[in-house]
């Protein structure tokens, strides 16, 4: 039998500052904290986006050794900083953490692009020779995952999953499966971007973000809006630990919630670059798997949906819930409207969509798209949630889904 996966603990780090009461404060009040991308160095056009969600110079106090933080990318700092959050959370010390009983598996979509950019310009104004190994070795995807290892004496198994929009939310599900399987006592897993000025340069270029409202006063992500015209770009990160329930109820853990369900997809239509049509095949396809795992749709109390602003993007995320739900579509959130794109915000919003927490109207919601007639979170009072399904869908074809149910207090 496998074993029953259990969330014990949670890190974030996010543009609104360190742990997930920043994150709710938020979420709570629909402020999405912005500022702007310094584009000195590059050939933005005057319509260019110039704001995402940024940290700034983040102070990580006491959850980042500063003399082990130089030796990191911003990446890595916000992920080493968020498994620290969340160790702490579970109530792990590191001799419970230490050795191959623990495994680590981060989600990224870009790694870390500063130190890329970087190494590049040695590389361009110095030769190849020049090149600095400490920033060589924080540009391969797989650096984060590997500084939270190194951190805690981690050595269990070690992935990185660049699933694009996905990625985060396939980490989940890759460590519930080594859980599940009983290859490992517990996994952190998360998901962690950075947001460099190049980066936002190309992103904008190729017309995903938002832009500024009709007033020209700020930029705002209209998630499922029918005005949508792309999304905001965030950075941060998240850890969650996750531990078999009877490991965990062997410590006297408190256990934040269930992993009930875990489901990946793709969707053949997609290209390598762009998102797909095929929500008929998605909406079938998660209904199996809910099926096959004996829980009725009928019993799922919200939705924490992927839906960010992007034109193609939202379309496909609406267009699949309604095939699965039909007119029965339960309460929609948004949280990406709050959080932004990439970083890890998505990813520790999941966890308080089953709390008693106050959602506020989704920001820059207005008007239906007439194309799937989808309206997200209103502002109205929400009962604490039993169970609730979480959406990732990416540009690419990459699918993952997951249920969380409620044990005891989130």
């Amino acid at each position: 039998m496998e074993a029953s996966v259990v969330i014990t603990g949670i890190g974030a780090v996010t543009p609104a500052g360190l742990g997930t009461d920043a994150l709710t404060g938020s979420l709570e009040t629909g402020a999405q904290p912005l500022s702007q991308v310094d584009v000195s160095h590059g050939l933005p056009r005057e319509s260019s986006a110039r704001t995402a969600g940024l940290l700034g110079e983040q102070p990580y106090g006491d959850w980042l050794n500063p003399r082990e933080a130089r030796r990191m990318s911003p990446a890595s700092r916000m992920a080493v900083c968020a498994a620290a959050m969340a160790l702490d959370d579970a109530g792990l010390e590191r001799d419970a953490v230490e050795g191959t009983a623990t495994g680590v598996c981060m989600g990224t979509t870009f790694g870390s692009t500063s130190y890329t950019t970087k190494l590049l310009e040695q590389i361009n104004g110095m030769g190849p020779c020049s090149i600095s190994p400490l920033l060589f070795m924080e540009t391969v995807a797989n650096a984060h995952a590997g500084q939270i290892a190194l951190a805690w004496g981690a050595r269990g198994p070690n992935y990185t999953i660049s699933q694009r929009e996905a990625s985060g939310t396939l980490a989940v599900a890759r460590g519930a499966d080594l859980i599940a399987s009983g290859r490992v006592e517990r996994v952190l897993v998360g998901s962690v971007d950075e947001v460099s000025p190049t980066q936002h340069l190309v992103l904008d270029h190729f017309n995903a973000l938002a832009r500024s409202d009709q007033d020209g006063v700020k930029e705002v992500a209209r998630v499922f809006d029918k005005k949508r015209a792309g999304f905001i770009a965030s950075e941060g990160g998240t850890v969650l630990v996750l531990e078999s329930e009877e490991g965990a109820r062997a410590r006297g853990a408190r256990i934040r919630s269930r992993l009930r369900l875990w489901a990946r997809g793709n969707d053949p239509t997609a290209t390598a670059t762009d998102w797909g049509r095929g929500h008929e095949h998605l909406s079938g396809l998660l209904g199996a798997c809910l099926e096959q795992k004996a829980v009725p749709v009928a019993t799922i109390d919200r939705v924490v949906s992927c839906a960010s602003g992007s034109r193609r993007g939202d379309l496909l995320e609406g267009l699949t819930l309604k095939g699965l739900f039909g007119d029965q579509l339960p309460p929609i959130l948004a949280p990406k409207s709050v959080t932004g794109e990439y970083g890890g915000g998505f990813l520790a919003s999941t966890l308080l969509g089953l709390g008693p927490i106050r959602w506020a109207p989704t920001p820059g919601f207005e008007v239906p798209d007439p194309d799937m007639c989808l309206s997200p979170h209103d502002g109205t009072p929400l009962p604490p949630a039993e169970r609730i399904l979480v959406t990732s869908l990416s540009a690419g074809g990459a699918a993952a889904w997951l249920v969380l149910e409620r044990v005891g207090e989130v």
